[in-house]
C-alpha cells in the first residue's frame, strides 16, 4: 500500500496503523499530522492518505521542506518561484514584511539592500524583535528569513542606494521592490530602473500611513514593467504616523505583486 509520509511516498503493508508508521519513520515525532489535521488517536491508515511526522523545534532537510511547501502550493508554482530573483531596496516596514512573505513562498533569491540598524522606534510595523535592536537590517533580516526558510539564496548588501551604484547591485535580479520612506529616494530608484534597467521590474509603494481603510489601498499597473501599492495620498506627516496593519497590508500587496509577476498572470 502506498502512502505519503512528509510528503514521500513510501510503501508500506496492508492495515499499517498511524502509530505503527511514526514508530518505523520518525519515532521521536512530537506532532502527528493526518490528512491535514493533528491526530492523537490510532488509526488504520488507507492507501494514499498524507502523514505528516514532527519534532519540534527539529528543521527539516532541504528536500523535505521543499516537498512540504510543494504540497501547500498549487502544481508547478513552487518551481518558478525557486528560479525567481528579487531585489528589495530598504528594510523598514514595507521591505521586511515584504521580504519574509517572499522567503515562505520560497522565492529563490533574495537580494537585501539597506544600510540602517534596527531601532525600538521600528518594532512599531517593521518585520523585527527586541533582540535585534542595535543590529544592522541587513544582517538582522537575513537570520530571520533564515529561521523561516533556510534553503533559499539571501545576498544582504549594506549600502545606501543612489544613481551610483543601483544598476550594479541590483545587476542580477528580475524584479525590484522599492521600500523606501524617503520620497527622494523612491523616486530616483524608480526613475533609475525605467530609464537605464528597462529589462527588469520595480514594484513601488505610496500612501500606506495611519489607520484609515486599508480597502483603499490597491495595486495599480503603471507601464508594462512598473506597478504602484498604496492609496497613492496618506502618507505620514504629523498626526498620521506609520502603523503596523496598512503598511503590512502594503507590504504584502508588493509581494504578491511580485508572487503574480513571476507567474506571468497579467492583471493586477
Amino acid at each position: 500500500m502506498d502512502i505519503y509520509i512528509n510528503q514521500r511516498l513510501k510503501k508500506v503493508e496492508e492495515n499499517m496503523t498511524l502509530l505503527e508508521v511514526k514508530e518505523r519513520f520518525k519515532k521521536d515525532a512530537d506532532i502527528i499530522i493526518y490528512n491535514g489535521f493533528p491526530f492523537k488517536q490510532n488509526k488504520i491508515l488507507k492507501p494514499f492518505d498524507e502523514i505528516v511526522l514532527i519534532k519540534k523545534g527539529e528543521i527539516p532537510e532541504e528536500d523535505e521542506l521543499e516537498a512540504l511547501m510543494v504540497a501547500r502550493h498549487t502544481p508547478k508554482i513552487h518551481e518558478k518561484l525557486k528560479k525567481a530573483r528579487v531585489g528589495i531596496a530598504g528594510l523598514g516596514g514595507l521591505g521586511s514584511n515584504a521580504a519574509v512573505s517572499l522567503a515562505r513562498i520560497g522565492v529563490g533569491t533574495l537580494v537585501l539592500v539597506d544600510f540602517d540598524v534596527v531601532e525600538p522606534s521600528n518594532l512599531n510595523r517593521q518585520y523585527y524583535f527586541t533582540k535585534n535592536i542595535g543590529m544592522k537590517k541587513t544582517e538582522a533580516l537575513a537570520q530571520i528569513i533564515k529561521d523561516c526558510n533556510p534553503y533559499i539564496e539571501v545576498n544582504t548588501v549594506d549600502a545606501f542606494l543612489d544613481e551610483s551604484n543601483i544598476e550594479h547591485i541590483f545587476k542580477n535580479v528580475d524584479i525590484i521592490i522599492e521600500a523606501f520612506d524617503n520620497p527622494v529616494c523612491k523616486a530616483e530608484l524608480v526613475n533609475t530602473v525605467l530609464k537605464k534597467m528597462k529589462d527588469k521590474i520595480i514594484v513601488a509603494a505610496s500612501g500606506m500611513a495611519g489607520y484609515e481603510t486599508a480597502n483603499t489601498i490597491m495595486t495599480t499597473k503603471l507601464k508594462h514593467n512598473f506597478y504602484m501599492v498604496g492609496d497613492l495620498k496618506t502618507e505620514a506627516e504629523v498626526g498620521r504616523g506609520l502603523m503596523a496593519p496598512r503598511v503590512a497590508v502594503a507590504a504584502n500587496h508588493e509581494a504578491n505583486a511580485v508572487l503574480r509577476i513571476i507567474l506571468k498572470e497579467e492583471s493586477v
